[in-house]
């Protein structure tokens, strides 16, 4: 598990003793079999537990999926290649030459499809050998199974009997986004359901297991604090006088150093916080705790830090490591909040609006915190939102209601509020713009006059559960209000559409399959077909040799002095245009990644037949090339991407394209900035030649962006004067309805669509009307833009007929590139 994450290191001797704890707790028995039964299954859910408690959720039913395969592999009941098919799909580099029979299956599943119909275990144990020509035949079946909202509990519609891993083979080509919930039928059917239900964070058990020799380690994940419990837990064991904490920081390591000592002579608590700050200092608290001889039994030490890749080895092998993250669901975040609150925090006000306020302020903390799950398509930054951010929200509101009300304010100081809890306090951690976005649509909608102007109840959402706002003076109000809210509910209270949480599951299946994927074994010879590895990885590099438009290893693919002369000739003059320079650029660049493809391909084949040594970076490139990920030596000198390699083989092919036709016939009608490695500098360009034409100053020029009807390249009938056309656009979050030009709400199961050609014209700033339009930033991927503020290209209109606070709830934008 160290391979995913360094901070779940284990030493044999923890393993030891969680192995010979479950000796003793396994069920006793005077027979041999029996006997070595109960110690098996013993160990088995005490390595699990203990396991779990110390790795973040995430990767939790990945670790359940990987117990259960290595357990059948050990049985003899396991099929390798069903497994790595199930991991990786097609990871050829030649697009289908067989176009897909059935019009809701997308491209990359037809290619794992292809690939699946391939797939067997020789000789003649073949279940999937029949599968596409069964789709062929009876394609209404498979899309009444298709269009099942749970089709992982509902049987296949393929009538050749399957084992279970080979129905999540099928499950990854048809519908990837149930995959999460088969691979936890997999583990109940092979292990039992108590390996999908990992044990609860039990301060009481942490205890039990801890001792005075060995540290307690709590990984933090944004928004948890396990300050306030390990208190509790203090007073409950009757060391309420011996506990002792100090925030690690610049200057803190010798009185830490000082506290630790008090702990080990003593028997003290001592809890050192935040380490991941003062790393360089943890290296003599190792040392410290390697020459520890006889510490006082009651002594305990307590850590806490962020996941970090450089924390010391030894006291992560010697440790008790504890995973602590805040409550999941809305529900569950809401009644966190509120058992920290009680009948005196509601009494502090004289408001008569104090209450209800501070409920609306706890669901707006639960649903900032609940709308990180849905990834980018929530926010563009996962921000730390924590308790603190609510409790000084909290004493702000208490303090400007109090003040109102001693002033006899009829008008509740809404924009105060406003300002402080949702710019200071929550925004202070917002550094995205287009998150900053949501912030406010979300304070708009949740504080304001209309709380109260209504006789009937305000309702946060009717979305499933009718989510209303309690109104009384006691606290056993607002708490009976929580427990009756379901555990689990729709995107739609969020503001998102219902295939928000479709994409959620992929990305954790997709997650799930990168982490299994890093675990496997390095098998030399594969499965029962006889090739080895070297072998596969070798003809894959071959192939994409073979496709690399390489010149001389010394220029790369273009001359870039004849491709000058080139642009001169055809300008009559010796100066490149703005759109020239970029393209002598983008030229350079791809020169460099030619280059780096072609040394680094050539070396690796070089050593696999022992020409030259296997370096760790030809190692790297190897295991990349057999898993079909992108090499991360190409990564670098690549415009960003989440594409697998065979699907970015095929965008590499179609950015030469693009170059050779820029090259020879001139600057595209339309663009493809997908194609280009800087994207935003031919925009930059494009405002420039128009400034330049017309006597327009620099800085007060933008542009203005539409859709257009033409839906493909073929359709448009020639270029513009002043601007260009561009295509391969992906919209998310929306679609697009061609008749009336404007967004309307996503297709259910469609999460992407094409956005048809778009025209962007250089305009005066002073001109431009963005009435009735949604302002949709365009990024490169669909990660979309990162903490450092990198990814976002410009930003266009899109008509709407809908408020536009309704799209940035939904997280509609546009990318480059999809992950196909």
């Amino acid at each position: 598990l160290a391979t995913i994450n360094k901070m779940y290191e284990t030493s044999l001797d923890s393993f030891l003793g969680v192995f010979n704890h479950s000796l003793d707790r396994a069920k006793k028995d005077i027979i041999l079999e029996n006997r070595l039964r109960c110690i098996l299954e013993q160990i088995t859910i005490d390595v699990y537990n203990y396991t779990c408690t110390g790795i973040f959720e995430r990767h939790k039913l990945m670790f359940s999926f990987q117990l259960a395969c290595m357990i059948q592999q050990g049985d003899n009941n396991f099929a390798r290649n069903e497994l790595d098919f199930f991991l990786k799909g097609d990871t050829g580099l030649e697009e289908p030459n067989i176009s897909s029979p059935v019009s809701w299956l997308g491209h990359a599943n037809w290619k794992d499809l292809l690939a699946l119909n391939q797939l067997g275990r020789p000789p003649n144990d073949n279940n999937f050998q029949k599968i596409i020509q069964d789709i062929k035949q009876r394609k209404d079946e498979w899309k009444e199974w298709f269009d099942l909202e749970a089709p992982e509990l509902a049987p296949l519609p393929y009538n050749v009997s399957i084992t279970t891993l080979q129905r999540l083979c099928i499950m990854r080509c048809l519908r990837p986004d149930r995959v999460y919930n088969a691979i936890k039928l997999y583990v109940i059917e092979k292990m039992g359901e108590q390996f999908v239900q990992p044990p609860t964070l039990d301060y009481n058990r942490i205890y039990s297991q801890s001792n005075e020799k060995s540290p307690v380690v709590f990984i933090l994940s944004p928004g948890a604090d396990p300050q306030a419990d390990l208190q509790k837990l203090c007073i409950a064991k009757g060391f309420s006088n011996k506990f002792k904490f100090v925030a690690l920081g610049q200057g803190q390591g010798p009185k830490a150093e000082e506290l630790i000592e008090q702990g080990i002579n003593k028997g003290y608590w001592i809890m050192l916080m935040n380490c991941h700050l003062l790393v360089s200092w943890l290296k003599k608290l190792e040392k410290h705790l390697e020459l520890m001889k006889k510490p006082h039994k009651d002594f305990r030490l307590w850590l806490t830090t962020e996941p970090i890749s450089t924390f010391p080895l030894g006291i992560l092998q010697r440790s008790l490591k504890v995973v602590t993250e805040p409550p999941d669901g809305l529900r569950l975040n809401i009644r966190s909040t509120y058992s920290k609150i009680d009948q005196a925090t509601l009494d502090e006000c004289p408001h008569p609006h104090f209450r209800e306020c501070l409920f609306v302020l706890a669901w707006l903390h639960a649903v900032l915190q609940e709308r990180r799950k849905f990834g980018k398509i929530g926010w563009n930054v996962s921000y730390d939102f924590n308790e603190s951010d609510f409790q000084v929200s909290r004493k702000l509101l208490s303090l400007y209601l109090t003040k109102a009300y001693n002033e006899n304010d009829q008008q509740m100081p809404w924009g105060s509020l406003k300002y402080l809890i949702g710019d200071a306090m929550y925004g202070g951690r917002v550094s995205d713009d287009m998150d900053r976005r949501v912030l406010k649509v979300y304070l708009e909608k949740f504080m304001g006059d209309f709380l109260f102007e209504n006789e009937e109840q305000f309702h946060f959402s009717r979305a499933g559960f009718d989510f209303y706002l309690p109104q009384g003076d006691r606290i056993k109000t607002y708490t009976q209000c929580i427990d009756k809210m379901p555990l689990t509910v729709r995107p739609a209270v969020f503001g998102l559409h219902a295939n928000a949480e479709i994409g959620f599951y992929t990305e954790a299946t997709k997650q799930i399959w990168s982490d299994l994927i890093s675990l496997q074994p390095r098998s030399i010879i594969m499965g029962n077909s006889g090739i080895s590895r070297d072998d596969i990885i070798a003809t894959t590099a071959k192939d994409i040799l073979e496709k690399v438009p390489l010149e001389s290893i010394d220029i790369g693919c273009y001359d870039l002095v004849v491709v000058r002369n080139q642009l001169y000739e055809r300008n009559g003059i010796a100066r490149p245009t703005p759109c020239q320079v970029v393209l002598l650029q983008e030229l350079e660049r791809w020169n460099a990644l030619i280059i780096r493809m072609a040394t680094t391909l050539t070396d690796l084949l070089r050593a696999f037949k022992g020409e030259i040594g296997m370096s760790e970076e030809l190692d790297a490139l190897g295991n990349a090339l057999f898993d079909g990920f992108l090499p991360a030596q190409w990564r670098k000198l690549a415009p960003d991407t989440d594409k697998k390699l065979g699907s970015w083989i095929s965008h590499f092919l179609d950015r030469y394209k693009q170059y050779q036709a820029w090259i020879s016939h001139g600057e595209p009608a339309v663009i493809w900035l997908s194609g280009l490695h800087v994207p935003e500098s031919y925009l930059t360009a494009l405002v420039q030649t128009t400034c330049r034409a017309n006597n327009w100053p620099l800085d007060k020029c933008v542009q203005y962006s539409s859709v257009t009807k033409y839906q493909s390249i073929n359709d448009v009938p020639c270029a513009l004067e002043s601007g260009t056309y561009i295509s391969g656009l992906y919209l998310e979050g929306a679609g697009w309805d061609s008749h009336l030009d404007c967004l309307v709400p996503q297709q259910p199961k469609v999460l992407v669509v094409n956005l048809p050609i778009l025209q962007v014209i250089p305009i005066e700033a002073n001109k431009i009307d963005i009435t009735g339009q949604f302002i949709a930033p365009v990024y490169v991927t669909q990660k979309r833009r990162n903490a450092m503020g990198v990814g976002l290209v410009f930003t266009v209109m899109l008509k709407t007929n809908e408020s536009t606070a309704h799209w940035v709830l939904q997280g509609v934008a546009l990318s480059l590139n999809t992950d196909t």
